[in-house]
């Protein structure tokens, strides 16, 4: 998804740590794709239905919670089950209780239904437990489970991406922050056709742990659980690697390796497929990689990045929404996520039978991937360079969906 993600997320006092709060729309830097399906604006009314379905197997009484930015004001706040927007009142240093935004959710085997409103947001939702947020005096402070005083730490509960607006509905499941409570995502077209993504193969939550657990070098430190050894998640590598799970070096080898292979081979980066002319290429030089483009000038330089960079795609391969430099640097991190630099002098490569072939990769992005029915997940920040994201998009949706999956 043409993502430029910033959230608010809790420290424990007032601290704030940006995360991962998509703000989306049919143009931006990256390719496109989908900017044929939409319609005009008349189109799309001011909220849609949302149907929560709960195939999840679970007895908790489950939560619900539509959070985000309205677009129409540009104010942050919450909306009720009717898709009625109301904004976060002030908050405070240290951070203030929020508004009870809950919505009571389905129960195992039921479903619900919502009015969904023009947002760029999360649709959250928990298990037994209601979540908990704050308000700062720069807004609303989210979850950020890499904290281990987080109040939110001991609940299961996951969300979903999505933007609505006069250009249709984007909806996403994602894993950039955390593996954890199975779902998927869907939207009902004009013609009653539904697009769906986000499911995992039969089985897939255990084996995604099992397999996590089992590889080596730290991997499945990454899993949380609760003090009664329910397992709760898998935080996503660049959060593990803040809270010290796994090591700071873990791509250290890789990162020598490309370095090396680039002082003397030329990477060729086509970040868009709709302009197979607009090329860039890179060469390293001392600890950084310059890119010129086809008539020589240089246009962009990155430092030899560390896994921090890497996993957050940010730092030393911060991505700006530009036509340029922003491009290069996703197809990079990309690159470097997937272990595809040192197979393929041309990126991005989109051919998912490439991906993870390294030794050193991202073992969470492989797995996630691994156990997605349709390949397609957002395991990682730029997940969407060649289009293997699990998004859903339609420019006249008339219905969205969430189904919370099965655990087994």
């Amino acid at each position: 998804m043409r993502a430029l993600r910033r959230t608010l997320a809790y420290l424990g006092t007032a601290a704030i740590l940006a995360t991962g709060l998509m703000t989306v729309g049919p143009a931006s830097a990256a390719d496109s794709s989908t900017a044929g399906s939409t319609r005009d604006a008349a189109a799309v009314p001011t909220t849609i239905p949302l149907t929560l379905k709960n195939d999840s197997g679970r007895g908790e009484q489950t939560y619900v919670y539509v959070i985000g930015t309205e677009l129409a004001s540009g104010r942050q706040g919450w909306a009720d089950a009717n898709g009625t927007f109301h904004p976060w009142p002030a908050g405070g240093n240290p951070p203030t209780p929020a508004p009870d935004a809950s919505i009571p959710g389905p129960a195992n085997g039921q479903s619900k239904t919502i009015r969904m409103p023009k947002f760029s947001g999360r649709v959250y939702f928990s298990y037994g437990q209601k979540l908990v947020f704050r308000l700062t005096t720069g807004g609303l402070v989210q979850p950020a489970l890499q904290n281990p005083t987080d109040p939110n730490r001991n609940i299961l509960f996951n969300w979903t991406e999505y933007t609505l607006n006069d250009s249709g509905l984007w909806i996403n499941s994602t894993q950039v922050d955390m593996f954890s409570a199975p779902y998927a995502v869907g939207v009902r077209q004009a013609d009653g056709v539904v697009k769906s993504t986000g499911r995992l193969k039969p089985g897939g939550y255990n084996a995604f742990f099992n397999a996590l657990r089992g590889q080596s070098g730290g991997w499945g430190n990454l899993i949380q659980t609760r003090p009664d050894g329910t397992v709760l998640r898998a935080l996503s590598p660049g959060h593990g690697l803040g809270a010290g799970m796994i090591p700071a070096n873990i791509l250290d080898d890789y990162v020598n390796r490309v370095w090396s292979r680039y002082s003397s081979q030329t990477l060729t980066v086509t970040p868009f497929s709709h302009e197979p002319n607009t090329r860039f290429h890179g060469r390293v030089s001392g600890n950084t990689m310059h890119f010129t483009n086809n008539a020589g000038a240089r246009v962009a330089s990155f430092e030899k990045p560390d896994a921090d960079s890497i996993f957050g795609c940010h730092r030393r391969l911060h991505a700006p929404n530009d036509h340029v430099v922003g491009p290069i640097a996703r197809t990079l991190c990309a690159g470097f996520h997937r272990s595809t630099l040192l197979t393929n002098a041309n990126q991005p490569d989109a051919n998912n039978a490439n991906f993870y072939k390294d030794p050193v990769t991202n073992h969470y992005a492989r797995l996630v991937h691994a156990q997605m029915v349709d390949g397609k997940a957002y395991a990682f920040a730029f997940d969407d360079v060649g289009a293997h994201e699990s998004l859903v998009h339609d420019g006249n949706p008339q219905q969205a969906y969430i189904t919370l999956d099965p655990f087994s």
